[in-house]
């Protein structure tokens, strides 16, 4: 009797953890298909956005050769004044990053400078101490001579 209650009592539990199972599996399945769903819905967003973009940028691409077209029959010279304009600002552009550079260059320069009147400095500081420690031995030994000269 024991074998029956105690397989009374399993199979429940079996059946509870095979539905649970189930549960969980087709959660599973719910969720991956939300998750496909919400890539290709991003991707066809994203291809919308991508040609409405392309769309854009060919007409602006069109506005601006017709804007210079506009522009040049409102003024003959207008195209070649246009022409030297941006010339003007690919040397003014260039003129700044010289600029630039050259101030930094300068910078540099200073710094240098700097460095070398400080190395030039402590370098003429140390002369004169070496002058000093020169002459103070000088002047010992030439009163140890004079000491030894006294005493012969």
């Amino acid at each position: 009797m024991k074998n029956n209650s105690s397989n009374y009592v399993e199979s429940p539990l079996l059946v509870n953890e095979e539905r649970d199972e189930e549960m969980t599996k087709s959660a599973l399945a719910t969720f991956r298909a939300k998750e496909e769903e919400i890539e290709r819905r991003k991707s066809e967003v994203r291809e919308k956005v991508q040609a409405q973009l392309s769309r854009a940028e060919e007409e602006t691409k069109r506005l601006v050769g017709i804007r210079g077209e506009v522009e040049a029959l409102t003024d003959p010279m207008r195209k070649e004044a246009a022409i030297v304009c941006k010339r003007i600002d690919l040397i003014t552009r260039d003129l700044k990053q010289f600029g630039v550079n050259c101030h930094r260059k300068e910078k540099e320069y200073k710094e240098a400078v700097e460095a070398f009147n400080e190395k030039n400095k402590e370098k003429g500081q140390l002369i004169g101490k070496l002058v000093e420690l020169v002459t103070e031995s000088e002047n010992l030994r030439f009163k140890k001579l004079e000491e030894l000269f006294k005493n012969i």
